[in-house]
């Protein structure tokens, strides 16, 4: 059974449509990753997925149960996380905090259990810092873990993010463009972490406009042009279909380089 499933989804604003009858399956193993010229419709797709909008047509699956048009903190909790194209921390806390608010979202110990501080939620809270920090040693923070969040670089806000969201225990994690705003390092040690993400279980589906990421990290494709979907397979076999180097070049010959369509996907 797929991780998650969409059949027919469509999104409509008015007269402009938005999200066109798109579907595809998400597999429970790897990653899986959405591209698109700007103003394809990648951002409503997720929108829609993650239960910020309910779509106009359609249904969503996950993991056979279906979704569709639940707000999305019970999308949250049926266990689809989502991190964002801009960075939402908690910038007064520090990044042990951050991410210790992510792990919580599974925790067990209600008001009563915080107040007393019994036995069983202390060692609940001794778990959380423990996992806390095993995924800060996976994001490559452990030295920052005392210091206020909004101290990192942007880079590191962004590892911080998804060591944050993969607290949650999620098993699947939506990204948001994780690349936006990183260097070329950083965008590699991004990509080796949502591989290891994936490689751990977790199911990983992104939107992404570096194409060298999504070339070198990516298992299966989803293009996307004007809300429809116009491909879909591994990254050599998207990266050689005429309607994907159209959509991008406005050309019929296949690109070699993934920097090529990159520049076009940021023009």
């Amino acid at each position: 059974m797929s991780r998650l499933k969409l059949e027919g989804v469509t999104r409509r604003f008015g007269g402009l449509v938005a999200v066109d009858d798109v579907s595809f399956e998400v597999p429970a193993e790897g990653v899986t990753a959405v591209i698109g010229p700007n103003g394809a419709g990648k951002t409503t797709l997720f929108n829609l997925i993650s239960g910020a909008l309910p779509p106009s047509a359609g249904r969503i699956l996950f993991e056979g149960q279906d979704i569709t048009g639940l707000p999305a903190h019970k999308v949250a909790t049926a266990g689809l996380v989502r991190t964002f194209q801009l960075v939402k921390l908690f910038e007064d806390l520090s990044v042990l905090d951050n991410v210790k608010v992510g792990c919580h979202l599974q925790g067990r110990a209600g008001l009563f259990a915080a107040l007393l501080r019994p036995a069983s939620a202390r060692r609940e809270e001794a778990a959380v810092d423990a996992r806390a920090r095993e995924l800060l040693d996976f994001a490559g923070l452990s030295a920052f873990a005392d210091e206020p969040a909004s101290g990192l670089p942007y880079g590191r806000q962004r590892m911080l993010e998804l060591a944050r969201a993969t607290a949650a225990g999620p098993r699947l994690i939506l990204l948001d463009e994780p690349a936006a705003g990183l260097n070329t390092e950083e965008s590699a040690a991004l990509s080796r972490i949502i591989r290891r993400i994936a490689d751990d279980g977790t199911s990983v589906l992104l939107i992404e406009h570096d194409m060298t990421l999504v070339m070198n990290t990516a298992d299966r494709v989803v293009v996307v042009d004007f809300g429809r979907k116009i491909a879909q397979g591994t990254p050599a076999e998207v990266r050689a279909d005429p309607a994907v180097i159209a959509a991008y070049l406005g050309t019929g010959k296949p690109s070699p380089d993934p920097a090529a369509t990159q520049e076009a996907a940021h023009g």
